[in-house]
């Protein structure tokens, strides 16, 4: 499924976010990256999700080099993922539902199936009663899970997250776990950049360990 070999990541200036980093994630099992603080979790996270490139080494997915691929090739890639950043970024002046059809609509997908497979995404979050709120009237769990849902209404086979519970109160964090959790149970990929070690407590995920960009 995703095959990273020698993956090293040097922004201008000389400072080196990844070093030499090698592993492999076979599809549907549910990986962390932890580290400290700068350890590389949001670059590693960045460089699976296509938004950067690594400076050397390959990152193989469903057999495509990423790394290699031309730019224009990459949309067409990206909707096999589903991404969930720490920060939503969800688009305030459209309702929750909206903001869940989004990918439908890049995607070309026909209004009428959009819709239902937006609600059963909002469902599956817990959020249909709240599909036509707009994100500025839900509480930070909730818009987390609405970025969730949009990231998820694609059917997608990986789902990449970067610290999705790092901004959340524990109760709030414990229902996105679970949520992650439903979805691997049914066979999603699930890889997740997290400093929140109760991930680890609770599932027993693989763990990939980063230490001042050095996997450990």
């Amino acid at each position: 499924m995703i095959v990273a070999s020698n993956l090293s990541k040097r922004y201008p200036g000389g400072f080196e976010a990844l070093r030499d980093v090698s592993f492999s994630v076979e599809a549907g099992q549910m990986v962390l990256i932890t580290g400290h603080s700068g350890a590389g979790k949001t670059t590693l996270f960045k460089l699976l999700s296509t938004i950067e490139r690594p400076t050397a080494g390959s990152l193989v997915v469903n057999g495509q080099n990423l790394s290699a691929m031309r730019h224009s090739a990459i949309p067409h890639v990206r909707r096999h993922f589903g991404l969930v950043f720490q920060d939503q970024k969800l688009l305030f002046d459209r309702s929750a539902l909206d903001n869940v059809l989004l990918p439908l609509h890049i995607a070309g997908l026909p209004r009428r199936e959009a819709v239902r497979r937006g609600q059963a995404a909002l469902d599956k979050v817990g959020l249909l009663a709240r599909e036509k709120a707009n994100p500025i009237a839900l509480s930070g769990g909730e818009q987390q899970r609405l970025a969730i849902a949009r990231a998820v209404v694609n059917r997608p086979a990986v789902l990449l997250a970067d610290e999705p519970t790092g901004n959340l109160d524990a109760e709030s964090g414990a229902a996105i776990l679970d949520i992650f959790a439903d979805f691997h149970r049914v066979g999603v990929t699930v890889v997740v950049a997290t400093h929140d070690q109760s991930w680890i407590e609770r599932y027993h995920p693989n763990v990939l360990r980063l230490d001042h960009g050095r996997l450990m």
